[in-house]
């Protein structure tokens, strides 16, 4: 399949020279904003003195908006310098890239139907089966992204890959075509410490001989969790005549340093940065009808907010403590069971999430990494209430911080939450820390600067 927008030859010629435009004007400007930009990043000491290479930039990244939509974000900043960005997976993805700077380029391995079929295994990700079933499925994506993205990226001309982390395939495609390769990390580090617990895990942090000896243990089950991923990789990697993996020229990252466990062997060019997020001028206006009760934001994301249950709690819970819940399900509730819920909510499949949140006293979330950094970003204190994937992980860093308070969603109750709640709520000290985390993101230059750091290492 083409890159997405293609419109006949004379929108494809119009496209073109929109584009030289962009890029001539992008090209004066980049040395002023490159020194703008890295004097904080004191290691990338050639940062302003970038040349003006223009590279086209392939994204290979999970097919989910958690990690999408954040790399939209940085790649539009990327076109702004002068690059050129396509996102390149399943055929199906294209309906997620929405940022109209930003190309999509599909794998001819895709199979119709194959997303949505994952999309719905990732939802029910619980116990030993479900489990397994989306380890297998995670799997198959990166096998279809090995076998057909190398020669989707040499079709449009990419010489440059961005690698999430959380997606393998990138870094072997990047060597397997010999292209300069940087590592995205849009969710929480995922390289290893031995005094760091695995993400998917919610262990506080120890850093003593029971800790490190805990966390061995817990990456050894993570190494035969994830066994069907890393065969898929390993068998491609030695029909490509790959050897050690390469170490990616740097590491972009979302998370900032205060959100993180203490580290002692990042490597040199890992950078801590804060969200990617578009200028608030590109925000949905903010509607939001009020009454004296303060607001609570509640979402479990766009793979779990299905759980109707969960929801119904939420909205009981806060209530309760004279609050009024703000869902956002991500479409996942009928309008009937919208009507249900208790307790007044008001409800929508999706809100302008930054902007609501600052109107917020509290925030009941999954543990959702770009939701959490936009109630820390606001100084919104969280009780979360992780499910799945590295939201356990997250969870404990906010507990770790002090800005919130972690329970199980399994057999959670009005009663239990309501407490939590009135927790975070009247105690100062949640949303001091709340607001010490988002004063750091503040002052972090988000994909701006994390994308004069991604140019700089790959000019």
């Amino acid at each position: 399949m083409a890159i997405r927008r293609s419109r006949g030859a004379s929108g494809r010629a119009f496209d073109r020279a929109r584009g030289d435009a962009v890029r001539r004007c992008a090209r004066a400007a980049r040395q002023q904003r490159c020194q703008q930009l890295a004097p904080p990043l004191q290691r990338f000491e050639s940062v302003d003195r970038v040349p003006p290479v223009e590279r086209h930039i392939a994204i290979i990244t999970p097919p989910t908006v958690g990690h999408i939509n954040p790399l939209q974000v940085l790649a539009r900043e990327l076109v702004s310098i002068g690059h050129r960005v396509t996102m390149v997976h399943v055929g199906d993805m294209a309906r997620y890239v929405t940022d109209p700077q930003v190309g999509f380029a599909s794998v001819e391995a895709g199979e119709a139907g194959a997303l949505d079929a994952y999309l719905a295994l990732l939802g029910q990700p619980t116990g030993a089966r479900g489990l397994t079933r989306m380890i297998r499925a995670t799997a198959a994506m990166t096998a279809t992204l090995l076998d057909g993205a190398p020669a989707t990226l040499a079709r449009i001309g990419a010489d440059a890959v961005i690698a999430d982390t959380a997606e393998p395939a990138g870094a072997a495609i990047a060597e397997r075509l010999r292209l300069p390769f940087v590592a995205s990390v849009t969710g929480l580090p995922l390289l290893r410490e031995e005094n760091v617990p695995p993400p998917f895990l919610g262990w506080r942090y120890r850093a003593d001989p029971i800790g490190r000896n805990r966390n061995n243990g817990g990456y050894s089950v993570a190494d035969i969790l994830m066994r069907p991923i890393t065969r898929v990789l390993d068998e491609r990697r030695r029909a490509w005549g790959l050897g050690r993996e390469a170490a990616p020229l740097c590491w972009a990252a979302q998370c900032p340093r205060g959100f993180d466990y203490p580290r002692s062997a990042l490597p040199a060019t890992f950078a801590y940065g804060g969200p990617w997020r578009y200028a608030e001028g590109t925000a949905e206006p903010l509607d939001l009808p009020r009454d004296s009760r303060p607001l609570v934001f509640c979402s479990l994301g766009t793979l779990q907010g299905s759980r109707r249950a969960l929801f119904q709690v939420m909205a009981a819970a806060c209530a309760a403590v004279g609050a009024r819940a703000v869902i956002g399900h991500g479409g996942g509730l009928t309008p009937a069971e919208e009507a249900a819920l208790p307790g007044d909510p008001l409800v929508r499949a999706f809100w302008p999430q930054q902007a609501v949140l600052r109107h917020c006293a509290a925030a009941v979330l999954h543990g959702g990494f770009n939701t959490v950094l936009d109630a820390l970003a606001a100084g919104v204190p969280i009780v979360a209430l992780p499910i799945a994937f590295e939201q356990p992980g997250t969870a404990a860093r906010i507990a770790y911080v002090g800005a919130g308070r972690v329970l199980s969603p399994r057999g959670l109750t009005r009663t239990v939450l309501a407490q939590a709640l009135r927790g975070v709520m009247a105690e100062p000290s949640y949303r001091a820390a709340a607001r010490r985390i988002g004063d750091e993101m503040a002052a972090s230059g988000g994909a701006a600067r994390a994308a004069v750091q991604v140019s700089a290492a790959l000019s």
